[in-house]
């Protein structure tokens, strides 16, 4: 790919972003008002969405800081809320398997929620994605995520009741939306279903966040226990094709 076209996907990546950047601001104001509330500075807040950049397991964190509680414990509660990631990076993987090392050490770092999905929306409708196209947004929504959290520690503290405004329930509309965007796909419906009643049940018997992950593992252990679709030699080639930057 010439600089030019590099240049011209990168763009085209950051400007996708947008809607997803609207989407997330509240959650970001929201974790750095929130880190501020549970005695870390805005600087220390910043720093940790500039190193960890994952909402869900950083709302965890600052929850368990501070508190009577075995740092092992803190530590696998984050793995169970991000458990996710493992399952991100293992699907949208295969579409980068050819890139550099340094390029995708970038690429798994910056893979969050919205990237994924987007990510998979980009590969259904050209095959492929790009390196700038993924870097673009990706460090859009990284930057973006970083600026939220300080300015949620600095003026976070001016929303005295944000139940009252909805914004505690902005989070599962957001994951609902995610979910929704590969509602063609085969078998979604009863694997959705099979999560859904799995991390309900998780969460009233095992608790919060370990249903994060059993949810997740029961939609999995569904979707491997019905018949794969076969692949033909050529199918395989020109997915192994559409994998180069």
């Amino acid at each position: 790919m010439s600089e030019e076209n590099a240049k011209r996907e990168f763009w085209r990546g950051a400007r996708s972003s947008v809607p997803i950047i609207v989407a997330v601001i509240p959650f970001g104001l929201l974790f750095g008002a929130l880190a501020v509330d549970n005695g870390i500075s805005p600087g220390k807040a910043v720093l940790m969405s500039a190193a960890i950049f994952g909402g869900a397991s950083q709302m965890v964190g600052i929850e368990l800081f501070g508190q009577k509680i075995s740092p092992l414990l803190i530590v696998f509660s984050i793995f169970a809320v991000n458990f996710r990631h493992v399952l991100y990076s293992a699907a949208i993987g295969r579409h980068f398997a050819r890139w550099p090392a340094a390029k995708q050490a970038v690429a798994f770092f910056l893979l969050t929620d919205p990237q994924y999905a987007e990510a998979e929306r980009k590969v259904e409708e050209n095959g492929k994605v790009g390196f700038a196209w993924y870097l673009g947004m990706g460090l859009a929504l990284y930057f973006t995520w970083i600026a939220e959290t300080l300015l949620g520690a600095l003026f976070g503290r001016l929303i005295r009741n944000p139940e009252a405004l909805g914004i505690d329930f902005l989070l599962p509309i957001y994951f609902l939306g995610l979910v929704m965007e590969f509602r063609k796909r085969p078998l979604w419906l009863p694997v959705v279903l099979a999560s859904a009643i799995a991390s309900t049940l998780a969460y009233k018997f095992v608790g919060s966040p370990w249903h994060v992950s059993l949810g997740a593992l029961a939609g999995i252990a569904l979707a491997a226990s019905m018949p794969a679709k076969r692949q033909s030699a050529r199918d395989l080639a020109m997915t192994a094709e559409r994998s180069e930057p």
